[in-house]
């Protein structure tokens, strides 16, 4: 006798977190998605991580202090102790500008690594300097898989729903490279997005979200700039979602994960 299929991946989206080239955060990100706003792109700014304590706070670079903005922004606006969230860390590579530090350093006469740049170089820096600011023990994943690293970590998130039955924070994030790495792995600008994602449906929940893989045309942006935002940053391949979330009234969005394979999400409102 043939066993049941596994029931579908899904999850309710609690809170949104957003940082980027003229996205300051969720509200008015979704004004520009929902076309209430006009897209204005600006240099992305991450505040100072504040709740690192001040020896860390001074050693972290871009990459992580725009990764924990966008998660504490989805953290503060679930209203749910962060020390207790399980998270999902997704982003193609590590920090650009470290990397092309320690480059720089490695064709230099001295050639000596400061362990601490190495450290904050990788990717999964970010996950570490969050379970150090919001003192967390709950368990958390670092994940990259190039161009495919926002479908990878919601794919992640989703799975982890499946097992852990409690709520998952998924942080997708990026920074550009300097030259001349730039020119080799040319990123667009500095971008994050975070879900708060949660195994049930309740009274703080918002849309539900069904995900599968497929193979079908990726959906794309209307706006040029937007549009050139979602195929130049990895971490905002997932942009596409965010409107569909920002609209509220359901329908299929298809996204961008390994060539030949994407990954397709039904949004229930």
């Amino acid at each position: 006798m043939a066993e049941d299929p596994p029931p579908p991946l899904q999850a309710y989206v609690r809170a949104i977190g957003v940082l980027g080239p003229g996205l300051r955060d969720w509200p008015s990100t979704a004004a520009v998605l929902t076309g209430r706003e006009p897209y204005t792109p600006a240099l992305t700014e991450p505040p100072p991580p504040v709740a690192l304590p001040p020896a860390e706070r001074r050693r972290v670079g871009a990459t992580v202090r725009l990764a924990l903005s966008v998660a504490q922004q989805a953290a503060a606006a679930a209203d749910l102790d962060a020390a207790q969230l399980a998270t999902v860390f997704a982003a193609s590579g590590g920090d650009g500008a470290i990397c092309h530090e320690i480059c720089s350093t490695l064709a230099s006469p001295e050639r000596q690594i400061s362990p601490t740049r190495f450290h904050n170089s990788i990717h999964n820096a970010a996950s570490g300097y969050w379970s150090i600011a919001m003192r967390s023990t709950a368990p958390s994943i670092a994940l990259t898989a190039y161009d495919g690293s926002f479908a990878a970590g919601l794919l992640e998130a989703l799975a982890q729903l499946r097992t852990r039955a409690a709520p998952v924070l998924l942080v997708s994030y990026e920074i550009a490279y300097p030259e001349p790495l730039h020119a080799k792995r040319p990123l667009a600008a500095a971008f994050a997005c975070a879900l708060l994602l949660e195994p049930r449906a309740g009274s703080d929940t918002g849309a539900r979200i069904e995900a599968a893989l497929a193979q079908e045309p990726c959906d794309t942006l209307e706006d040029d700039a937007l549009e050139s935002l979602r195929l130049g940053v990895p971490s905002a391949r997932g942009l596409p979602l965010l409107r569909r979330l920002a609209l509220g009234d359901g329908g299929r969005v298809v996204i961008e994960y390994l060539p030949g394979l994407q990954l397709a999400v039904e949004v229930t409102p």
